[in-house]
């Protein structure tokens, strides 16, 4: 047994980060006559390198809740209910920050992605209800060490930056909060440039080096596989009349491809329709209309699963609806992941799969059932050992 000590990292206790790497000594305090109510989604709280933590601390008149919603905590429930008060948060119905006559006394900024922030958002009847503020930025964002999505998007402490001088009217007066933000993007990519031990990355790859057929699993549990395949209710995320609340399950497809057991079901939606939804599903209004209560769909299903299935889906969307229903399966292979794996690269939609194997897909049954029979087929290539045949052809080199 090794009888070193292990290794701790010396961590500064402001800014969370190793000595190495701390930026408090770049913190540049700003004064601003706007109060900025910081909320940061739980997931961001964990992440290494937090800008709304730095923004805080860069800005005297801020205050920092770790929350996924204002109701719960009570000073954030009497920041919602005060006048004067706005989110910053884009929508179509957002005031722009450039043209606002009255600017907000304070205002609420969501750190998160930009999932997780519309849901802190849109799931809290609170911060829905308030005004919303958006602005363009001028540039792409400094943030050298992440790819953002988007030129559009930019880390929360150059949001926070952009929105006050625009607010305030006051060009320059914020930047110098971006001081520490600059600093923490050199010191990381010296660190990781001087860095002699190699990185997580280059850990995994070497890890990986013993080659481990990824359909093994598959293969091995041929006798107890279902494809699946769901569809959801989702509105857009930018949809100004969004209903409140996560996407939610409307159509279930399997097929237990031992015995070509077949399950299919049309649930009953809990809200409004996106007006997409027929469109995107393939199915007639009036199918979705005379659809099946959603106990009883549920019902079904439960009983049509087995302890001992396993099922196999085209990414973990519909496991994750399953979940989000409290059914979700007692096992679950993405064979998408796995063919990524074996062609080291993205396969393709699971219709482009199916074509490659030269499948013959259903027409006029919405689909759900073209993805899930493509599934089928790409999980049988699989299990029989044809899996490259699903992907694309390699470019020469």
């Amino acid at each position: 047994m090794d009888g070193s000590s292990p290794e701790f990292r010396d961590v500064c206790l402001r800014c969370r980060r190793p000595r190495r790497v701390c930026w408090c000594d770049a913190v540049t305090p700003v004064q601003s006559r706007t109060h900025v109510v910081f909320i940061q989604h739980p997931r961001e709280f964990r992440v290494p390198v937090s800008t709304c933590r730095m923004a805080h601390l860069s800005l005297p008149n801020s205050e920092l809740h770790v929350a996924l919603s204002a109701k719960g905590t009570p000073a954030l429930e009497a920041w919602c209910e005060r006048p004067g008060v706005a989110v910053l948060f884009p929508a179509d119905d957002a005031a722009d920050a450039d043209t606002l006559e009255t600017p907000p006394s304070t205002l609420i900024v969501i750190d998160g992605t930009w999932s997780n922030a519309r849901k802190v958002v849109m799931n809290c009847p609170l911060l829905s209800a308030l005004p919303r503020v958006a602005f363009r930025p001028d540039a792409p964002s400094r943030y050298r060490i992440r790819a953002e999505p988007d030129d559009d998007f930019v880390s929360t402490i150059e949001a926070t930056a952009i929105v006050l001088e625009k607010l305030e009217r006051a060009p320059g007066r914020f930047r110098p909060i971006l001081t520490a933000f600059d600093t923490m993007v050199e010191r990381q990519l010296a660190f990781a440039t001087s860095n002699g031990r190699r990185t997580r990355h280059a850990r995994l790859k070497k890890r990986n080096t013993a080659r481990v057929d990824p359909m093994a699993e598959l293969t091995a549990q041929r006798d107890s596989l279902v494809a699946v395949f769901g569809e959801a209710n989702a509105w857009p995320l930018d949809a100004a009349n969004a209903p409140p609340g996560e996407p939610e399950l409307i159509q279930l497809v399997a097929q237990r491809l031992a015995t070509g057991e077949r399950f299919e079901a049309v649930l009953q939606a809990t809200r409004p329709l996106a007006p997409s939804v027929p469109l995107h599903l393939d199915l007639s209004l009036e199918r979705l209309e005379a659809s099946e209560p959603r106990d009883a769909a549920l019902a079904r299903w439960r009983a049509f699963v087995r302890p001992i299935d396993v099922l196999v889906g085209w990414g973990r969307y519909c496991r994750d609806l399953l979940e989000h229903e409290g059914a979700a399966p007692p096992a679950f292979v993405d064979v998408r992941a796995k063919l990524c794996q074996v062609g080291a690269g993205r396969p393709g939609s699971v219709e482009a799969c199916a074509g490659r194997l030269g499948l013959s897909l259903s027409e006029g049954r919405g689909r759900a059932v073209r993805r899930l029979e493509s599934v089928l087929g790409v999980t049988r290539a699989a299990v029989e050992g044809r899996a490259t045949d699903c992907l694309p052809p390699r470019a020469p080199r």
